[in-house]
């Protein structure tokens, strides 16, 4: 089976996050993205200590599909540095993964 993936971003609200979510699973770039609720990041940016609302994103997807979403997190993301960070998925439900590795085959099937 294809090593699959989780992609994490954050945008900076629900719009754009469902949009963005929207996008991937139309393009079948993701099997599914979960938009997660309203949270507050903190981090330093150009030297200063900033804080910011934003809205987390999980994108569950294939390994060899990476470049092809971070490509589309960058076109649609208003962020001049957004967070694209991949984490490997080392066990899950089997039928999952395969549902995951299944939708986002580029033929469908």
């Amino acid at each position: 089976m294809d090593k699959l993936i989780i992609i994490l971003t954050t945008l900076p609200d629900r719009e754009a996050a469902l949009r963005l979510a929207r996008e991937l699973v139309a393009q079948r770039l993701a099997a599914c993205v979960t938009v997660l609720g309203d949270c507050t990041s903190i981090y330093r940016w150009k030297g200063a200590v900033e804080n910011a609302a934003e809205v987390p994103v999980l994108i569950k997807t294939r390994a060899e599909r990476y470049a092809e979403v971070e490509a589309a997190i960058r076109g649609l993301h208003p962020y001049e540095l957004p967070e694209i960070a991949a984490v490997p998925v080392e066990r899950g439900l089997e039928e999952y993964l395969q549902w995951v590795a299944d939708e986002t085959s580029i033929s469908i099937r």
